[in-house]
């Protein structure tokens, strides 16, 4: 049974009782009242606030006050459970596909590295084998030579001789006959745009697809290089700060290949335009080509003395380029894993980039000290620079046509240049601070991709904003398009690949 105070009707907080008329009261309102007449207020008889008795009671717990006392209050209440309900199960839901995604991936590598082990069951096995079959030697010396061979190409790496090994007249032919071809391919095609080729209006529909998080590492976070296997175009090489390159497939969502070699982060990755072939560079100063079917190594390429900063791969197929701060430009063999020339930078710069022009005859290079240089592969000569930058170079790419040039350093903006005037004709101001990592015509070169602070498509010509990607949380290093410019990929320091494309 609750008490009651006598004078306010409530339930007191801290109750008392009259010694004489035996009523409860609160002890604030009691003691007032005996101040100010100095008797019980329920029989007027004389009383002290020192003959009050304090009664020990529970600490009293108040109903909270009724809210939903109508309709309207129900309805919202109700509301909110259904959205933190919905937010939940979202939240349920993302998690779930990460946590599938990871396993997915430590699935792989469990079998990769299964399928590994057994061959290398199978190598001792066969090289056991074989040793029971030799013949006893008359000598210890004659064991020891083959020995070292065989220590020398362990791995099935193919070796390479330190000094280069210069272009043949054959290479020369070669480069030659191809740039022909590719020639007489762009005059047949003329300005007529290829079938199936997304327009400007399909382009500004774009949405994200899908974003893959779980590529590489989480210990070292970051995605610093992407390509696209030009005839599948489902097919994603990356390359990240955790030292490996990752083979993605973007349809079945599976990721294809783990490539573990380099000691160093991987700054860039080409994917062979009509193989499975892979090919990396690092700061360790290596390139790598790899066997994407076997996850393994074919050669590794030690051209330069410093970290390795551009790649691109000649129309053959054949050969790659690269660049490094140790100033030189190197053209390799990716066969036999061979240098065959390298030449300083004319001013002694470190170069940051390097592209092949789709000829294939020249390329560009980029330096530490905003000077774009055009080379002549044939007889390894600077045939042009084009000033204007400021800040390292940090990406350039030749538009298909062959008669654009698209250039970006740390100032902020996107220059175009004409090879037939050796000018700039065309700059595009970004926003102050915005940071350029990677630029990218698609293969009829109507569109220009810009990666960086954003992602953004640029119609070519007009050089006008198609489209502006803002979904990744860090900066975005790399941006390629997919078959006709149906799709763009992208990757970021934020771990994650993106796929835009139509819903």
């Amino acid at each position: 049974m609750a008490l009651c105070c006598a004078l306010s009707n409530e339930v007191p907080e801290h109750p008392v009782v009259s010694p004489v008329s035996g009523s409860v009261f609160e002890r604030r309102l009691i003691e007032k009242y005996i101040a100010d007449n100095g008797v019980d207020p329920v029989n007027g008889k004389e009383i002290t606030v020192d003959q009050l008795i304090e009664i020990k009671t529970p600490p009293i717990v108040k109903p909270k006050v009724p809210s939903a006392t109508s309709i309207p209050a129900v309805l919202k209440s109700l509301q909110d459970e259904w959205d933190a309900v919905m937010l939940n199960s979202f939240t349920l839901r993302q998690q779930l596909q990460t946590a599938r995604q990871e396993l997915s991936h430590a699935l792989y590598q469990h079998d990769a590295a299964c399928r590994v082990i057994a061959r290398l069951h199978k190598e001792v096995s066969t090289a056991r084998e074989a040793l029971a079959t030799l013949k006893p030697q008359t000598s210890y010396g004659a064991v020891t030579a083959p020995s070292v061979a065989t220590s020398a190409e362990a791995g099935g790496v193919a070796a390479q001789p330190v000094e280069a090994a210069g272009l043949t007249p054959d290479i020369i032919s070669q480069l030659q006959d191809k740039a022909t071809v590719l020639t007489q391919e762009r005059k047949r095609r003329g300005k007529t745009m290829p079938e199936g080729l997304a327009t400007a209006e399909a382009v500004k529909g774009y949405k994200t697809l899908a974003s893959h998080p779980a590529l590489h590492s989480a210990s070292m976070p970051g995605i610093l290089t992407m390509d696209v296997h030009a005839a599948d175009t489902s097919h994603i090489l990356t390359g990240g700060n955790d030292r490996c390159a990752t083979v993605f497939n973007k349809d079945t969502e599976q990721v294809v290949a783990v490539l573990k070699g380099h000691t160093k982060k991987v700054t860039k990755a080409l994917y062979h335009p009509e193989e499975e072939v892979a090919i990396t560079a690092s700061p360790d100063a290596t390139i790598r080509v790899w066997n994407i079917t076997s996850s393994s190594q074919t050669a590794i390429i030690r051209a330069h003395d410093g970290p390795v900063t551009g790649l691109s791969l000649h129309a053959t197929g054949e050969y790659v380029l690269s660049t490094s701060l140790d100033q030189h430009w190197a053209f390799s063999d990716i066969r036999v894993g061979r240098l065959l020339t390298k030449v300083a930078d004319t001013d002694g710069n470190p170069l940051t980039t390097a592209q092949f022009h789709p000829d294939g005859l020249i390329f560009g290079t980029g330096t530490q000290d905003s000077q774009i240089k055009i080379w002549d592969l044939k007889e390894q000569s600077n045939v042009a620079n084009f000033p204007g930058h400021s800040g390292p170079i940090s990406s350039l790419s030749f538009s298909e046509n062959g008669y654009y040039l698209a250039t970006a350093a740390e100032d902020s903006c996107v220059k175009l240049w004409d090879l037939r005037k050796l000018k700039n004709f065309k700059t595009i101001q970004l926003d102050e601070g915005y940071e350029v990592k990677d630029l990218c015509f698609d293969q009829s070169g109507t569109y220009l991709a810009v990666a960086g602070t954003d992602v953004r498509v640029y119609l070519c010509k007009q050089w006008e904003t198609l489209k502006t990607f803002n979904d990744h949380t860090a900066l975005a290093m790399g941006v390629r398009f997919g078959n006709h410019a149906q799709s763009i990929a992208s990757v970021s320091m934020d771990r994650t690949l993106k796929i835009y494309g139509i819903e």
